[in-house]
C-alpha cells in the first residue's frame, strides 16, 4: 500500500471514529459480535442490546438516553451498519437488529424462528461533497447515477453545469465516496439509482453491498462522511443528520414529479405521507409526492417475535416489548430535532399490532 493511501485510510479512520462517538454520546465504541454475545450471556435484564443501522444511529442514541431517564433501563446500541445488525439477531447475540432495508420472506427463512420488523422514523439520504465554498447545487437522478458510475469525472462536465447556471465550478476530479460494509444505506441508494438509471440497474444494481465501479469505501455513515471532509473534490451518499451535525453540504434533487427538493424534515414527512403495509414493509424512494424528497427511507427493528430463547427472562423480552412500545409512541418525539420524521398515524397503528405479536412461552407480552 502507498503511503497515499495508507494516510488517506488512516485519516479517514479517525475522522469516523471520532463521528461515531459524537453520535454514540459518550457510549463505549462498537464491540465485536463475540464481544456482545458475551454481554448478552451475562445480561440481567437492566441493559437493552441493539446493532446495525448507522442511519438509524442518531436517534436510536437519543431515544435510549431518554428511555434510561424515564426507566432506568438504559440501551446499547452498536452502529455497525445494517447487515451487521441481521447477522447479530440472526446469531442472537443482540436483543434487535437495526437496518434500513427490510428482510424479505426469503431472507426470513434463514432464522430458526419467526421474526418481527417494524418501522421506526423515516430520514433521507443526501448527497454531499467538498468543493470550494460548498455552493449548494442541484443534481438530477440520471446525472448522481452517471458520477457513481465513473461516467462523469470532472465538476465541469456539462451534465453537472448545465443545472447549475452561474455556480462557479472547479476544473478538479470528482472523488467518489461509498461505503465499504453492508449497509441499509447503500441499499436504499443503489435502489433509487436502479429507479432513474437503466444503465445504472443493468451495470451495477441494487444491495446493501455492489461492485462499486468507482471511488473510496468508508465503513458506516461516519466513514463516508469523513472521506468527503478530507478530500477535496469527493461526493457520497450519507444519512442527513450526518451531513447536518457535520457541516456537510448537500444537493438539491429533481424528484419524479419534476421539483427541486431540498432534502429536510418537511420534504421527508412528504415522502413519508403514504399507505403503510401491515407488515411495515415498504420502500420510500423516488417517491410520486409532489414535494417529497426522492432518496427517503424507513428504518426498521428486527426481532425474535417468540422472546423465551437463549436462557432469557420474562423479565427481559417485557423490557424489551416495552422499550419497543415506548420507541413507537413517545420515542418518536426526538426524531424530528435530528432531521427524521416521525412515523405517520397508519404507520403506528401497524407497529402497534407487530409489537402486540411478541410472545414469552406462547403469552403476548404487550396488552394494553
Amino acid at each position: 500500500m502507498s503511503k497515499i493511501t495508507t494516510l488517506m485510510v488512516t485519516t479517514v479512520f479517525l475522522v469516523a471514529a471520532a463521528a461515531t462517538q459524537v453520535f454514540a454520546g459518550g457510549q463505549s465504541e462498537s464491540k465485536t459480535p463475540s464481544a456482545m454475545a458475551s454481554s448478552s450471556s451475562s445480561n440481567s435484564g437492566g441493559e437493552l442490546l441493539g446493532a446495525g443501522s448507522s442511519f438509524a444511529f442518531p436517534i436510536y442514541s437519543k431515544m435510549g438516553s431518554e428511555y434510561a431517564k424515564v426507566t432506568g433501563v438504559k440501551l446499547n446500541y452498536q452502529s455497525i451498519g445494517s447487515s451487521g445488525g441481521i447477522k447479530n439477531i440472526k446469531n442472537k447475540v443482540v436483543d434487535f437488529g437495526g437496518s434500513d432495508a427490510f428482510l424479505t420472506d426469503a431472507q426470513m427463512k434463514d432464522f430458526d424462528a419467526p421474526l418481527i420488523q417494524f418501522p421506526t422514523v423515516a430520514g433521507s439520504i443526501v448527497i454531499t461533497y467538498n468543493l470550494p465554498n460548498n455552493p449548494t447545487l442541484k443534481l438530477t437522478g440520471p446525472v448522481v447515477a452517471d458520477i457513481f458510475q465513473g461516467k462523469i469525472t470532472k465538476w465541469t462536465d456539462p451534465a453537472i453545469t448545465s443545472l447549475n447556471p452561474g455556480v462557479s465550478l472547479p476544473n478538479q476530479d470528482i472523488v467518489v465516496a461509498h461505503r465499504s460494509d453492508g449497509s441499509g444505506t447503500t441499499f436504499n441508494f443503489t435502489l433509487y439509482l436502479s429507479r432513474v438509471s437503466d444503465a445504472w440497474k443493468q451495470a451495477v444494481g441494487n444491495g446493501t453491498s455492489v461492485d462499486w465501479p468507482v471511488g473510496l469505501g468508508g465503513a458506516q455513515n461516519a466513514g463516508v462522511a469523513g472521506i468527503v471532509k478530507q478530500t477535496p473534490g469527493a461526493i457520497g451518499y450519507v444519512e442527513l443528520a450526518y451531513a447536518s451535525q457535520n457541516n456537510l453540504p448537500f444537493a438539491t434533487l429533481q424528484n419524479a414529479a419534476g421539483n427541486w427538493i431540498v432534502p429536510s424534515l418537511a420534504s421527508t414527512s412528504a415522502a413519508a405521507n403514504t399507505k403503510i403495509p401491515d407488515d411495515g414493509r415498504i420502500y420510500l424512494d423516488n417517491s410520486p409526492a409532489p414535494q417529497g424528497y426522492p432518496i427517503t427511507t424507513l428504518t426498521w427493528v428486527i426481532a425474535y417475535k417468540e422472546q423465551s430463547y437463549g436462557g432469557r427472562s420474562l423479565e427481559h423480552a417485557q423490557k424489551v416489548a416495552k422499550f419497543f412500545w415506548w420507541m413507537i409512541h413517545d420515542g418518536e418525539q426526538y426524531a424530528e430535532p435530528l432531521q427524521y420524521a416521525q412515523l405517520p398515524a397508519a404507520a403506528v397503528a401497524a407497529d402497534e399490532a407487530i409489537i402486540k405479536s411478541m410472545t414469552y412461552n406462547g403469552k403476548p407480552l404487550i396488552t394494553n
